[in-house]
């Protein structure tokens, strides 16, 4: 069956909330604002190319073997009907093992998300209430919500939105006296996107009070971001954490954060103001002003911690802003949050994890040359930080990283209200879906982003339709050019707009888009420089030894890494056009893309060692204040750099040398 996408969303009303007379809104609800992209169904976008292989390698490593060994979501967890950990760690790993499963068509993977599934539906109580019965907290379940409109759409599941209904009805009468909190408070707004899905089908108004009262009980992020407290690193004595949780923790936590990216825009969307909808630039500046990463992030390890390049980012941050980003594009249809996707995507994912995927960090450095059980820097974090391993320091990423890569490839594709259809991300896939009456296929051919050309070849088309294609132009490709059928466009694309095309498209037809990567280099902390060439970031390839720090089931052992090449290097940059200095080099595309020996890219540059740079608390230590004087007796190398995500230790933050 193919996958369909909606712009009108009424269905037969199944199971009202509240009394049984009521009825749903005949229209829709003003303080409803439908999205400017659709997301399309889990199964109409499939991976090819080396995001096939990618998601492939993450089914052969920890995604596809965790239940296998690792207790939180093993046979005996409560949300399997067992008697073992029964918060969030279940819903977190269904969340990322349920795509990868259908994206990738792999049965034994489909067979695994099922059981989490079946249990979960047949779990209702006769007042609605869902999932393990010792749990009492709001926040696992909104977890479990998001799975299950993946899974709904992926295959048309009939028990799902009735189950959905009845636990909204369930919630609403119980928040009054069960409040949300702690976790839940801070993250409410992720239960929005459910309720929102089920609105969009049965236009329950009930639903809209229901995030009312969320609402009313959640954190106002809108108002945090407006004027901003955490201007300065925090730590363990000014969050208060000495004394437990506190909720100037829970405000600066990394991956709170990264949730509440989209929090006040999906609020102002569905109850809210025009000032909820527009927040999100306000958080984007204050985020990157005080605490941004040259990795496309900010700093939370495990809450803000400034601009050091040596100062770290959670996993579950990684993820959850990629997922915030997606509805982001979705909600607003603005292309730069497709570009911070992309940014996070193919540069912080993957940096992560080793190139097996057996391993993850729990915190990631820019400035990385050495992984060990240390004390370091970190605002909270513990001494095994940034080993890599199976449960490094704590195991809420070993649940939650999954959904990364599954979900980037899943709206890779999304559709627009006037019938169209929107090239949101880049990667090699092919989109299946019916445009009007006309079943259409297009096959993305790209080696994206190690490549410049994207092209899109309809496949397969029923007949001739017409509608508009959006193909995102990235803000850093101001010399963007696209042919349709070996043609050349008559306008030029503009950088940081969606290009539309609208024609009667039929079967053969090709578009060509391609990206000129310019190297870029951008300033950060302490004058330093970042570069970047498309949307990948660049970091110094060093020599690696490994070494086991602990035995683990199956391959999913901790290691500790080394350099064992020198990595306090400035670069030797003219001032004026530094981009110059940069000879770039291709390498194939078709090894292990994110692994220092598979890089599909390389830059070359010249640098010198700066022997003043050393090591503070095990980290590499702040780079000096550029421009740094060229040391004398230094002799030029060159050095090899490669794409941030190819990297297990890496220098990304550069100072630069003057003679």
């Amino acid at each position: 069956m193919i996958p369909r996408f909606r712009f009108a969303f009424p269905l037969a009303l199944l199971l009202p909330l509240g009394s049984p007379a009521q009825t749903p809104a005949a229209t829709e609800n003003a303080a409803f604002h439908p999205s400017a992209f659709q997301t399309l169904p889990l199964g109409a976008v499939r991976p090819a190319g080396w995001l096939q292989r990618q998601l492939r390698i993450q089914a052969d490593g920890l995604t596809g073997h965790l239940d296998e060994f690792w207790a939180d979501v093993g046979p005996n967890s409560a949300w399997l009907g067992g008697s073992g950990e029964g918060w969030e760690r279940g819903p977190y790993y269904l969340d990322g093992l349920l795509p990868l499963a259908y994206l990738l068509d792999d049965p034994t993977l489909k067979a695994k998300a099922q059981k989490w599934i079946d249990w979960t539906l047949q779990s209702q109580r006769p007042d609605g209430a869902i999932g393990p019965v010792k749990n009492n907290d709001w926040w696992p379940n909104m977890l479990v919500l998001k799975s299950l409109m993946q899974y709904q759409e992926a295959t048309g599941d009939q028990r799902v939105v009735p189950f959905m209904e009845r636990y909204f009805a369930y919630q609403s009468r119980q928040l009054a006296a069960n409040p949300l909190h702690e976790w839940a408070k801070y993250r409410w707004a992720e239960e929005l996107l459910p309720i929102r899905w089920v609105y969009e089908k049965t236009k329950n108004p009930q639903l809209l009070t229901l995030a009312q009262q969320l609402a009313g009980q959640g954190y106002n992020w809108q108002q945090m971001y407006a004027q901003f407290p955490f201007t300065e690193p925090t730590s363990t004595e000014s969050l208060g954490l000495s004394k437990g949780l506190t909720d100037k923790s829970l405000q600066a936590h990394g991956v709170n954060n990264a949730m509440a990216l989209k929090m006040p825009v999906l609020w102002g969307m569905t109850g809210g103001t025009a000032a909820d909808r527009q927040s999100i630039y306000q958080q984007i500046k204050v985020l990157d002003q005080y605490h941004g990463l040259p990795n496309g992030l900010y700093s939370g390890d495990e809450h803000f911690s400034g601009r050091s390049p040596s100062q770290g980012i959670e996993l579950c941050a990684v993820v959850e802003a990629q997922y915030s980003y997606e509805q982001l594009l979705a909600l607003l249809g603005d292309p730069q949050f497709g570009d911070r996707l992309e940014k996070i995507t193919f540069n912080a994912l993957p940096a992560t994890f080793d190139p097996t995927m057996w391993a993850h960090q729990y915190d990631q450095q820019p400035n990385q040359v050495l992984v060990n059980k240390a004390k370091r820097q970190w605002s909270t974090n513990g001494d095994d930080s940034n080993v890599y391993g199976l449960e490094p320091w704590f195991g809420c990423c070993t649940a939650n990283m999954h959904q990364g890569w599954p979900k980037f490839a899943a709206n890779l594709w999304m559709a627009s209200p006037d019938g169209g259809l929107v090239a949101a991300a880049y990667a090699p896939s092919e989109l299946t879906t019916r445009v009007g009456k006309t079943d259409v296929t297009i096959r993305e051919e790209t080696d994206y982003p190690f490549r410049e050309t994207i092209r899109f070849l309809v496949s397969k088309s029923s007949k001739k339709a017409t509608f508009p294609l959006r193909l995102r132009i990235p803000a850093w490709a101001d010399k963007a050019m696209v042919t349709v059928n070996g043609k050349a466009v008559a306008d030029a694309p503009k950088a940081g707009t969606f290009y539309q095309l609208k024609r009667r498209w039929q079967q053969g037809d090709v578009v060509e888009l391609r990206l000129p990567m310019d190297v870029r280099v951008q300033p950060g902390y302490n004058q330093s420089v970042s570069v970047e060439r498309g949307p990948l970031v660049y970091g110094l390839k060093l020599g690696e030894q490994w070494d086991k720090l602990r035995d683990r089931p199956n391959q999913a052992d901790d290691y500790t890494v080394r350099a064992t090449t020198p990595w306090n290097y400035g670069l030797l940059l003219p001032p004026a056009i530094p981009a110059t200095a940069f000879q770039v080099q291709e390498r194939p595309t078709t090894g292990v893309v994110f692994s220092p020996d598979g890089a599909p890219m390389e830059l070359r540059v010249q640098g010198v060692r700066l022997p003043q740079w050393q090591m503070e608390q095990n980290s590499a230590g702040p780079p000096p204040a550029s421009p740094v004087a060229k040391p004398a007796g230094a002799t030029p190398e060159t050095l090899t750099l490669i794409p941030y995500g190819a990297t297990n230790l890496r220098i990304t933050s550069f100072p630069v040398v003057r003679p």
